[in-house]
């Protein structure tokens, strides 16, 4: 049986997510022209959450948030049963010219990231694109790096990573196993 040990709680995860915030807030030099993009499930759940502290920290201008599926962008649709797919839904300002965080709970390989860039594309072209990332666990497969991280969790490849957030979840959690 396999030993699960819970290395966040909810108030770690709420400190990792106000540290974030600020973080791209400093990084964007404010709010204007900033739009957070969530990879489902738990990526989109992040960035509205990103989003409600920014507001509490400018609240000049309210941040867009938007969930990008990268379903069919996979490269592993050969290998892995393929997942339901999630709506993409974009800020009705689209993204062209904008600064987009991409938001996702877990950075592991770089290929859910590789995914989402692609996915992007299809939807526009921002002035730039930025990385958030609750945990990044280590283990690139590709030269992918996040620019804001809650937490550097370094793992075995063979151990698994679980973020519980209390919207899916019942409570928020980082265990691994």
């Amino acid at each position: 049986m396999k030993e699960t040990r819970t290395v966040l709680e909810s108030a770690d995860i709420s400190r990792a997510l106000t540290r974030i915030s600020h973080e791209i807030v400093e990084s964007n030099k404010g709010v204007d022209g900033l739009v957070l993009v969530g990879i489902p499930t738990r990526g989109t759940i992040l960035a509205q959450r990103i989003a409600e502290i920014i507001s509490r920290i400018d609240s000049s201008t309210p941040v867009a948030v938007g969930s990008l599926d990268i379903t069919m962008y996979r490269d592993d649709l050969a290998r892995n049963p393929m997942r339901p797919s999630q709506p993409t839904e974009m800020p009705v300002t689209g993204i062209d010219g904008l600064t987009v965080v991409l938001v996702d709970d877990v950075l592991f390989s770089g290929r859910t990231v590789r995914s989402a860039l692609d996915a992007l594309n299809d939807h526009g072209r921002p002035k730039v694109v930025r990385l958030a990332a609750l945990i990044d666990r280590g283990h690139r497969e590709l030269p992918i790096r996040a620019d804001f991280i809650g937490k550097n969790l370094p793992s075995a490849k063979d151990e698994r990573i679980s973020v519980h957030l209390e919207e899916l979840d019942g409570d928020d959690s980082v265990s691994i196993s």
